[in-house]
């Protein structure tokens, strides 16, 4: 850790960056009040992010990312975060509808054996 008597520089790391805590971003909670966003679920900003000083750094990421749909995997995996911390932020800018989110379509059933057969033999061409 650089010390050199900026106070910022406390909360710095060489090697890891920027040192805050998951739990300080989330402010403590663990769940959103959306839900749990499926992995694969598709996120997208709705308009551009609010003065800098209404949101968290990485929520502004979020929405500066998201002008294409990424996943939310995509999305912990861009902003180097816990899924469970993104997630609690997706939910965040959900209600303030800055973001939207599109659900995966629900299978009615199993995959045909001939999906899984030609899902199989693709896997097996690479």
């Amino acid at each position: 850790m650089r010390t050199t008597g900026d106070h910022d520089e406390a909360w710095y790391d060489e090697d890891a960056g920027p040192v805050a805590r998951p739990y300080t971003v989330t402010r403590g909670r663990l769940t959103s009040d959306h839900g749990q966003l499926d992995l694969i679920s598709l996120v997208v900003s709705r308009r551009a992010a609010p003065a800098a000083a209404q949101l968290f750094p990485e929520q502004a990421r979020i929405i500066e990312r998201c002008h294409r749909p990424l996943s939310v995997a995509e999305v912990a995996a861009e902003l180097e975060l816990p899924l469970g911390t993104v997630r609690v932020l997706l939910g965040d800018l959900l209600e303030a509808g800055l973001i939207e989110t599109h659900e995966p379509p629900s299978l009615s059933g199993a995959p045909s054996r001939e999906l899984l057969e030609a899902l199989l033999d693709g896997l097996r061409t690479l």
